[in-house]
């Protein structure tokens, strides 16, 4: 079996859950109350979104470049 790293994106939403997505996996993100769920959810949802890419027959389309801020006066 071959290892696979993805990079993902975690965000706390304001009643303090971890929310995670993981940009090179469309529409693949999960949630977790603290770190070690979330990052065990993780795992499994990446899992499960290379299953259903492997049965549609969906090629990897994109990859992680990076986060960058951008200020704007609002």
């Amino acid at each position: 079996m071959v290892m696979k790293e993805f990079d993902i994106i975690i965000e706390k939403d304001k009643d303090g859950w971890l929310i995670a997505d993981v940009p090179a996996l469309k529409g693949c993100h999960t949630q977790g109350k603290n770190m070690s769920e979330l990052i065990k959810n993780v795992k499994e949802v990446i899992e499960l979104c290379l299953e259903v890419q492997k049965e549609k027959k969906i090629k990897e389309t994109s990859s992680f470049v990076g986060i960058k801020q951008v200020k704007i006066n609002a």
